[in-house]
């Protein structure tokens, strides 16, 4: 029976042939991942990844079949690429690269072995056992990575979107809430809970929209837009409209729209923060 047929059994003696080549294995792992082996110290400057390290660490993992592991391995390291933006196509090298090394090393420590040839069928089972633990890695590695990019852009958005519509408070009952950009359905959705809730919180009575800054806004846009203003007012808060162009209000009267009587329109934020405050003076 082949020591290779026997690896199931003896996944420690794999292991410390591994380490007893780490050099081997090392040059003949660069051997494989060419385009990596020019950047494995700019990833170490970059992201503190030692490539060289990391291999011989999933390679014990893969031998050991220490599937705990190498999930949490690849979760970490999926992290590690997505925190320091790392080319993906190098992690798909590099992991390939892996597999040819290891297969190459299995069967250096089958053949330092005088025994007989491994039977086909133990040899597929190994084969599938190796390859599932190398794919598994790699599953492991991309739902990690892009889990963590999901949760960046869902964090940079709603920055974004914060910075985009930021009620700024004047005085004690004035604030302003300039508006900048796209507003579609979803922005137009959020806007109504913010503009709520500040309005809520900050125990606003005069709310001034600065609509400037506004590209484009849709019909139905105007439509869930007249009923914030209708919410903030049941609120108890004046809404002053400043700075709608004209491609706006063409839509507005094209939409049949008609603010409620507690919304007034002014030309200009600043002619309207000039009356407000000097009438408080």
């Amino acid at each position: 029976m082949s020591v290779m047929n026997d690896i199931f059994l003896n996944n420690e003696q794999v292991s410390r042939f591994l380490t007893d080549n780490r050099e081997s294995f090392k040059q003949k792992l660069l051997s494989e991942a060419v385009n990596v082996g020019s950047k494995i110290n700019d990833i170490l400057e970059k992201g503190n990844i030692d490539l060289l390290k990391n291999a011989e660490i999933l390679a014990h993992y893969i031998v050991e079949d220490n599937d705990e592991k190498l999930v949490e391995f690849a979760k970490v390291e999926g992290i590690a690429w997505a925190q320091h933006s790392l080319t993906l196509e190098f992690k798909l090298e590099w992991v390939h690269a892996i597999r040819r090394t290891l297969w190459h090393f299995l069967y250096q420590y089958d053949q330092s072995n005088d025994v007989d040839e491994t039977s086909t069928e133990k040899f597929f089972e190994l084969e599938k056992r190796i390859n599932d633990s190398v794919d598994q890695f790699l599953n492991n590695f991309f739902i990690s990575y892009s889990g963590y990019k999901d949760k960046l852009l869902l964090s940079q958005k709603k920055l974004v979107e914060n910075l985009s519509a930021p009620i700024i408070p004047i005085n004690n009952s004035i604030a302003v809430l300039p508006l900048i950009g796209m507003m579609d359905a979803l922005r137009v959705e959020r806007l109504e809970e913010k503009v709520l809730m500040g309005v809520s919180s900050l125990r606003i009575q005069t709310l001034i929209i600065d609509l400037s800054g506004i590209a484009e806004m849709e019909m139905d846009v105007l439509h869930q837009f007249d009923k914030i203003l209708s919410g903030v007012n049941m609120m108890g808060c004046k809404v002053i409209l400043t700075g709608l162009r004209v491609e706006i209000v063409r839509k507005v009267v094209a939409a049949g729209v008609v603010f409620g009587s507690q919304v007034d329109t002014k030309g200009t934020l600043q002619q309207t923060l000039k009356e407000h405050l000097n009438l408080e003076a």
